[in-house]
């Protein structure tokens, strides 16, 4: 089984940055590719960015385009996601997900193992 922990979210103006976390642990696997998704209130969850294993490749939802950058350290089994100015329309429940694969996916059902969520609210 893989763990995976969010961390970072929090209540923030609208403009400001803030970076999340999402620490891996458990049996993992070199190669997963790993993600974020999003879930705001009364919306489905949505793809926000994926990375893959090297860090190497990666993907945006156009919504976040520009403004939001995906990292992780395998050495550490880490991952994070850099959020820069801010939106309210950014508010959601972001949630850290992995999957026993290589290759980059932005479908929600791709994906093994998920983390507990992190609230982020931007303030306008």
């Amino acid at each position: 089984q893989v763990q995976l922990v969010e961390s970072g979210g929090e209540l923030v103006q609208a403009g400001t940055s803030l970076r999340l976390s999402c620490a891996a642990a458990g049996r993992t696997y070199e190669r997963d590719a790993m993600a974020w998704f999003r879930q705001a209130p009364g919306k489905e969850r949505e793809f926000v960015a994926t990375i893959t294993w090297s860090g190497e490749n990666s993907r945006y939802a156009d919504s976040v385009k520009g403004r939001f950058t995906i990292s992780r350290d395998h050495t550490k089994n880490m991952m994070y996601l850099q959020m820069n100015s801010l939106k309210p329309e950014d508010t959601a429940v972001y949630y850290c997900a992995r999957r026993r694969a290589f290759a980059l996916s932005a479908q929600e059902q791709d994906y093994d193992y998920w983390g507990q969520g992190t609230q982020v609210t931007v303030s306008s």
